[in-house]
């Protein structure tokens, strides 16, 4: 164990919670075709895991039926309403019961399963969670996490916040560097990750007076979060080698992400075209084929598909609404691993141990605002 943490113990019905997985079938641009297919292809990832797919029985039993490999592992929870794009937060949290994306939470909530995932509204996933699951103690405001594709061995580093909440103060970005120092941890199998605060700049005269309080306040919480502190960090930074997790806001951390994004798809255009813009070009493309081909595999982003938010009473993790069956089989699989390995567990007693050594924030954070 590292140092700080204390084991937890494991009764008999977590352990069994843990290889169940809760699917929410139903809130995916692509629909519950794409949810299912994805379901199959993660099942031969997670041997021994079940699974509880919520949603409209009447067209989730005809697509599992196309999938004997997932008969005796899935059993369905009929919710008859969705939860769309369109609908707000403040509007779920009041009227979403009977909805598969508020099933998919309580199968957690009951102890039924390990893990949710789900593909819906992102606020509205995270207001459904957090009234349904709770804050851990000592956390102020809950976080979502990625991995962002970089140049360490991993081959990728952890980004928090990307969406949860749009403010963070000082206090707010050390349990950041906290829990996603745990998450690296346990996702990447990092012994004492590497953390560093999203800045305009990696001098120590730069940014306000807000980060540069939350740079000392992490800076001092090292040993206790057994993570190194690296400092300032820039956007250059994001897919380097010299930080594994990067802390920022969540309206930085998602402009970030939405921009890197669009950025891969222009690329991806910009390289396409050209390869396609005269016959000396694709005979260029058909003798590269097999590095363009290893590219596009480092670089696919279902390979990655999975926001997880860090700070509840559970674990979620938020599969990207337009995901296909493949990304949705990544989503699914890393919330079975991170069941299975006790993440949980083990993010709230580095917490609780941040708490006990006056690391943490002692305030309810009730006062924190939804994303309409």
């Amino acid at each position: 164990m590292t140092s700080g943490s204390t084991t937890p113990v494991t009764t008999s019905a977590e352990t069994r919670a843990a290889n169940v997985i809760s699917v929410d079938a139903m809130g995916g641009d692509q629909g519950p075709a794409a949810v299912v297919a994805g379901l199959a292809l993660s099942a031969g990832a997670l041997p021994g895991v079940s699974f509880l797919l919520h949603g409209d029985e009447a067209q989730l039993a005809p697509l599992l039926a196309g999938y004997p490999e997932l008969t005796g592992r899935v059993s369905l929870r009929h919710a008859a309403r969705v939860v769309t794009m369109q609908d707000k937060p403040s509007q779920v949290m009041r009227h979403g019961e009977g909805t598969s994306m508020w099933s998919t939470i309580d199968s957690v909530r009951n102890g039924e399963a390990g893990a949710a995932v789900s593909c819906g509204n992102t606020g509205a996933l995270m207001a459904v969670a957090m009234i349904r699951l709770r804050k851990l103690p000592g956390v102020n405001r809950p976080a979502i996490a990625c991995y962002w594709p970089s140049r360490n061995p991993s081959e990728f580093n952890v980004m928090l916040d990307v969406g949860a909440d749009i403010k963070a103060d000082a206090d707010d970005l050390l349990q950041y560097a906290l829990m996603g120092a745990s998450y690296a941890r346990n996702s990447l199998q990092l012994k004492r990750p590497r953390v560093g605060l999203l800045n305009v700049g990696t001098e120590e005269h730069k940014g306000s007076a807000e980060l540069k309080l939350a740079q000392d306040k992490i800076a001092a919480a090292a040993d206790v979060g057994d993570y190194e502190y690296v400092g300032f960090v820039e956007g250059v930074d994001l897919p380097s080698d010299r930080v594994d997790v990067i802390v920022c806001d969540g309206f930085t951390g998602n402009v970030a992400l939405k921009t890197a994004e669009g950025t891969a798809r222009l690329i991806s255009d910009f390289m396409r075209e050209a390869f396609n813009a005269t016959w000396m070009s694709k005979l260029a493309a058909l003798m590269a084929l097999r590095a363009l081909d290893r590219l596009r595999r480092r670089m696919d982003p279902r390979r990655v598909n999975g926001g997880v938010f860090l700070g509840l009473n559970g674990t979620v993790v938020k599969s990207h609404g337009s995901s296909d069956a493949m990304g949705v089989a990544a989503g699914i699989t890393l919330a079975g691993q991170l069941a299975q390995s006790g993440f949980r567990d083990r993010l709230a007693a580095r917490v609780a141990s941040a708490q006990t050594s006056g690391q943490s924030v002692p305030g309810s954070g009730e006062g924190q605002e939804l994303p309409e």
